[in-house]
């Protein structure tokens, strides 16, 4: 058997899931977990008060408009995990340092918040997966998300088709890169970013 079917074999083993706020709410300590483990490795190194501040963030963010959750549980463990919410139009990132594209300021769009995978389950097409189930369907023409630039998840977004439109700057994280990616086109006159 090839090693790529293998490991697509073992991507599949987990049961993948999609919920709103209530579904994440019983998940909640471990999506802290997931992101303790995830976020203290290199490039990020976050410390352990890191995922308290991340529980309080999950905590605001159950709260807004199309919050959406898809995780990956294996053996009742949660391996992977990938999150967002509807953002109005006209709203973009509070920490951007440019506005956002002109195509994209003006109209609603769905924001990932969080993709962590654990590292025994990276390279599977785990990861893939929680994104694609998570962005299906969307009714927001765009999805948007930040980046590290030093993370290797960066390279990946760029690889699935997401295209840089500026970058945040803030007090409690490394400048990120934010990212844009068109969902699908309900107008013929649409423009990619």
């Amino acid at each position: 058997m090839a090693e790529d079917t293998t490991q697509r074999m073992v991507a599949m083993a987990a049961r993948v899931f999609r919920g709103g706020s209530d579904e994440a709410v019983g998940y909640l300590d471990a999506m802290v977990g997931l992101y303790a483990t995830v976020f203290a490795e290199p490039p990020y190194r976050e410390r352990a008060d890191a995922a308290q501040r991340f529980r309080r963030w999950l905590g605001e963010e159950l709260g807004e408009p199309g919050f959406e959750l898809v995780g990956a549980v294996d053996d009742g463990e949660l391996v992977g995990m990938a999150y967002g919410y509807g953002m109005a139009a006209g709203r973009w990132w509070s920490d951007a340092v440019e506005p956002p594209p002109v195509a994209v300021a003006g109209v609603a769009k769905f924001v990932i918040m969080e993709w962590a995978v654990l590292s025994r389950r990276r390279g599977t097409g785990l990861g893939r997966t929680l994104m694609d189930t998570l962005l299906a369907g969307r009714a927001e023409r765009y999805a948007s998300l930040c980046a590290n630039p030093a993370a290797p998840a960066h390279d990946i977004y760029l690889r699935w088709g997401w295209q840089p439109a500026g970058r945040t700057e803030s007090g409690h994280s490394p400048p990120m890169t934010i990212m844009v990616k068109q969902l699908h086109h309900d107008d013929p006159g649409c423009h990619a970013v």
